[in-house]
């Protein structure tokens, strides 16, 4: 009977049609395109918002500060009403209403007469990319089959890299407003392209609509497979599925791998990740390199290139070898960038022996010139490790890890901790960058 099986399934993989399953995940991550401009718009629009000539959106240290991170609180908000949609109104649908508040956030930005609206904007697009964060990985793990899963599931990452490096690039050309326009726009195409796409089969058999499934199935795997077959698969797997109770989180089969992907989005974000790409600009005007908007765009065409390595090979090596391997690398990374910082720019703080420190800070003239190509290296070493490891893991794990009936409240408090944990991240490192000036 097991031999029957797999030869029924090689049989079934052998004849799969995957070019329209390849476009409907293309239409979902446009979404992860979509935050990952938010992500990146930061990074050039604070230097320009510091130096604008109007005092009502003028941002000064502290307000620059709240700009950059206000968006994580609403992308907290956004994983908590990202877990009620998916299952209430599904995958697909879920994903179309979030480009309205892309589309009002970047607006309000756009037509902003005051330093409040600039937030009011920003908390709303980081709501839509809460959302966003939680219903896609779901959407794709839900659409595809096990041999490309995990390639497919990469692609979130992937595609917010892109949008966080699109945000880089267009800054170096655009001002803060006309960028928030061209920001405007993957959300828009993504609303057009999920309108001929087809809801997840095992929402639809989750609602009782098998016919729907079918027909879904269909597009998504061609007309030359079995889809009987892959519909019991899919009707077995949810069959002991029910509605969760507070209970049932006592099950390991329940709190294992909740606990599980609350501790990968925790660690993710306390490798500091978004404090850097939230303030890449800034971080490199302060490391005192001479073309900051370049530097920020030679970190983010990296985190690209590796990211996409990491979509590659990640189902050939496995989570866990990875993960390991981008721990060490960023481990490094920082060390090497700490000590530039440390060692080769000057401290005002250290006024005890100011004769010292004079002759310090006019030695490290010359060696700060000569090694400023360090900053951009470690920091470039660092987005290489989170890239190969931990930054599309953990969002894969997410969309692997629990049960059916699970999936819901369990992305969202995932989604949660780790848009928190954003917040205190970005928050506190501004703050701590501008004490220690």
């Amino acid at each position: 009977m097991q031999n029957f099986c797999l030869t029924h399934a090689w049989l079934f993989y052998s004849k799969v049609q995957n070019r329209k399953l390849y476009l409907a995940t293309f239409a979902a991550v446009l979404g992860p395109l979509s935050f990952g401009f938010v992500l990146g718009y930061s990074s050039p629009a604070i230097p320009d918002l510091k130096k604008i000539s109007d005092p009502k959106l003028r941002l000064d240290t502290n307000e620059a500060s709240w700009f950059g991170s206000v968006v994580t609180l609403g992308a907290a908000a956004g994983g908590i009403l990202g877990g009620c949609m998916v299952d209430k109104v599904g995958r697909k649908l879920s994903l179309m209403l979030c480009s309205i508040p892309y589309v009002s956030g970047f607006t309000i930005i756009i037509s902003a007469q005051n330093v409040w609206m600039l937030y009011i904007g920003r908390i709303l697009t980081g709501l839509a990319s809460g959302i966003t964060s939680l219903v896609v990985p779901v959407y794709i793990s839900e659409i595809s089959h096990s041999k490309i899963r995990g390639t497919l599931g990469s692609c979130v990452q992937l595609m917010v890299v892109t949008g966080i490096l699109g945000a880089y690039v267009a800054g170096m050309a655009l001002r803060w407003r006309w960028l928030a326009v061209l920001c405007s726009f993957p959300p828009c195409i993504m609303l057009v392209f999920m309108s001929f796409m087809p809801e997840t089969p095992r929402f639809l058999l989750n609602q009782k609509k098998r016919t729907e499934a079918m027909a879904a199935l269909q597009f998504l795997r061609g007309s030359e497979v079995d889809h009987e077959w892959e519909c019991r698969q899919i009707e077995a797997s949810a069959e002991e599925q029910h509605r969760l109770s507070v209970a049932e989180f006592k099950n390991p089969s329940i709190y294992k791998p909740f606990l599980i992907g609350v501790a990968l989005m925790f660690f993710q974000q306390v490798t500091g990740i978004n404090a850097i790409m939230f303030y890449a600009e800034t971080i490199f005007e302060e490391a005192n390199f001479k073309d900051s908007r370049m530097a920020s765009v030679v970190v983010g065409s990296i985190q690209v290139f590796f990211t996409a390595v990491a979509a590659l090979i990640i189902d050939k090596t496995g989570r866990k070898v990875l993960l390991s391997i981008s721990g060490v690398i960023m481990a490094i990374s920082t060390a090497a960038f700490g000590l530039y910082c440390k060692v080769i720019l000057p401290n005002p703080q250290n006024s005890s022996q100011p004769d010292l420190l004079t002759t310090l800070n006019s030695a490290s003239v010359g060696a700060e010139n000569n090694l400023a190509w360090l900053a951009v290296v470690s920091l470039g070493l660092f987005i290489t490790g989170f890239a190969l490891g931990w930054g599309p893991i953990p969002w894969l794990v997410m969309s692997e890890i629990f049960p059916l009936k699970a999936r819901g409240i369990s992305s969202g408090a995932c989604v949660l901790t780790n848009w928190f944990m954003a917040f205190l991240i970005t928050k506190e490192f501004h703050d701590l960058t501008v004490s220690t000036m």
